[in-house]
């Protein structure tokens, strides 16, 4: 382990919860919490407002309703959340080639290996200057740790929360670490945290007094050995610069069983849209499809088809889909369905529609025209709108708003923006014609040339 606290752990505040804060006024200061709405949805991100009623992350949102009836519920704006983590990680990049993305809101940062840090007052001086630099690009908070590795890093960035900075001084590990619980060791989840505690192990100092022996007979040889040494404060993991995505996918979790096998074929073929979608936009193809379906009781099957070179060719990909759908049984209800692609590549193999064919055992054939839609006697009626609560919309007349809830047939939308003060609400029809979808507006505007404006004095402790 290097002797300089040079390796950087950034984590932005309860960062889904800020973003939805920071673009409307009227929820600053308030408990917002965001995520699936479903009965069946899930927290992703609660405020700091929120988690006074113990509301954390991954909860079932039914039992954060209960815990905080009075808070903002919101569906994830993934969209906006991906740029602001854009702008986070470009000055991230900017300290260091070593940069280690685990989420859209949090990296390690190995500042040595970018010159940026050699020491305790430089790692300092980056870790302020990084904070407010976040804050002038994003108008958002984020907790910095510095240490000499990994682990400690993260622990310090933990301590840190919300909105300030730890560094652990070399040689002051084993101290710092001794009382702590062993969940705060990276690997040790519920089930191993159980097992020890079973055996009378519930601090760091008692996994270091155990030995190694003892926690090998445990928890197995890799599994043991890695914990004495991170109880020893011992991590050598490097950090480890941004890896190419090795799939790209998309899943849906319904609210309530499906059962109808055409509608499940049909959620397929969705889902594989969605997820070419995302192939397109990466600029990426792939050769390996890969279908999930999780049924009524929770059992979970995956199935994949290997194609003969890369696609991204929507009707490639749907076919593939439902060849791996057929065999399915899906008799007692599916609730959730997901379609990935796999085994990427930055290009696209000529003739791939044949290939999935010939993948299946099929000959090949000539591509077929699309088929001609039959005439419709009288047009359909067009599907009533759907408005998600938190996403933006636009009214002529109001300007940019939010949708703050919709159902029998009416939609309630707060018009106000980043920019200004708390808004007023205004009620229309889920069919207005006047209210349209809108792109999220940014949260801060004209931002600063950052890599010419001087570190901020203070510590930022």
């Amino acid at each position: 382990m290097r002797t300089a606290p040079t390796i950087l752990h950034l984590d932005m505040d309860a960062f889904y919860a800020s973003v939805e804060q920071a673009a409307k006024p009227s929820l600053r200061g308030k408990a917002v919490i965001v995520g699936g709405l479903g009965p069946r949805g899930v927290v992703a991100t609660a405020s700091y407002e929120a988690r006074v009623f113990g509301v954390h992350s991954a909860m079932p949102m039914a039992q954060a309703r209960r815990l905080a009836p009075n808070a903002a519920y919101l569906v994830p704006r993934f969209g906006i959340y991906r740029r602001i983590s854009e702008q986070v990680m470009s000055l991230l990049r900017g300290l260091s080639p070593l940069v280690e993305p685990l989420s859209l809101d949090e990296a390690f940062v190995d500042l040595e290996a970018g010159g940026a840090a050699w020491d305790e007052e430089s790692a300092r001086r980056v870790g302020v200057k990084l904070r407010a630099d976040i804050r002038a690009a994003t108008g958002l908070t984020g907790s910095v740790g510095l240490a000499a590795s990994k682990m400690l890093a993260k622990i310090a960035s933990e301590q840190a929360k919300p909105d300030g900075l730890v560094l652990i001084r070399p040689g002051t590990e084993r101290a710092l670490l001794g009382p702590m619980p062993v969940r705060t060791l990276p690997g040790v989840g519920p089930a191993t945290g159980d097992h020890l505690r079973r055996a009378g192990i519930t601090t760091i100092d008692e996994i270091a007094e155990a030995g190694e022996d003892e926690l090998v007979r445990l928890l197995g040889k890799a599994h043991g050995q890695a914990l004495y040494a991170m109880a020893l404060a011992h991590d050598e993991r490097p950090v480890v610069a941004e890896r190419e995505a090795k799939s790209v996918s998309v899943e849906d979790t319904y609210d309530v069983d499906i059962h109808d096998r055409l509608r499940i074929g049909l959620e397929v073929q969705r889902l594989a849209d969605r997820c070419v979608r995302r192939l397109r936009d990466a600029g990426l193809s792939g050769r390996t499809i890969v279908l999930k379906v999780r049924r009524y009781d929770f059992s979970t099957l995956t199935r994949s088809e290997t194609l003969r070179g890369p696609t991204d060719d929507p009707a490639v990909v749907r076919e593939a889909a439902a060849r791996l759908l057929e065999p399915v049984d899906t008799t007692g209800g599916v609730r959730l369905l997901g379609v990935g692609v796999s085994g990427l590549a930055d290009y696209t193999q000529e003739d791939l529609f044949a290939q999935a064919h010939l993948a299946a055992g099929e000959a090949t054939t000539e591509e077929r025209p699309e088929a001609e839609e039959p005439l419709a006697e009288e047009p359909a009626a067009p599907p009533e709108r759907v408005w998600l609560a938190g996403h933006d919309v636009r009214h002529p007349e109001y300007g940019p708003g939010w949708v703050q809830g919709s159902g029998l047939g009416r939609v309630t939308v707060r018009f106000e923006t980043p920019q200004s003060g708390p808004g007023r609400v205004r009620t229309f029809s889920v069919d207005d014609p006047q209210l349209e979808p809108a792109d999220p507006l940014p949260l801060v505007l004209d931002v600063p040339d950052i890599a010419e404006r001087p570190a901020p004095t203070g510590t930022g402790v």
